[in-house]
């Protein structure tokens, strides 16, 4: 098979909607034997529903570049910007303050 692109380089389109992103303050992430699907959610204060905004579905391998790649990355923001801190997770679901239900 013949390369016709010189540089082994791969040409990225982004459009307008994809670029804008989608915020989400969750994640979660299962897997099988083949796949692994990370579902970000957003959780909105005041609201007992959530939805997933995007599921993302990789192989393990995939998975795996991921994770080593993030990993990077957080070290580059760190040796940058300092240390991330992290605070306790909240159980879920979470309560942003909003009004509780009553029966």
């Amino acid at each position: 098979m013949e390369n016709n692109n010189p540089n082994n380089q791969i040409n990225i389109e982004l459009s307008e909607e994809i670029a804008e992103g989608t915020y989400s303050n969750l994640a979660i992430i299962t897997h099988s034997n083949s796949e692994f699907v990370i579902d970000f959610i957003r959780i909105m204060p005041g609201v007992p529903k959530a939805k997933v905004k995007s599921r993302i579905v990789l192989t393990p391998e995939h998975a795996k570049r991921l994770l080593l790649a993030l990993g990077d990355n957080v070290t580059k923001y760190e040796d940058q910007h300092g240390t991330i801190q992290l605070n306790e997770a909240p159980a879920i679901p979470m309560n942003f303050g909003g009004p509780t239900g009553q029966a």
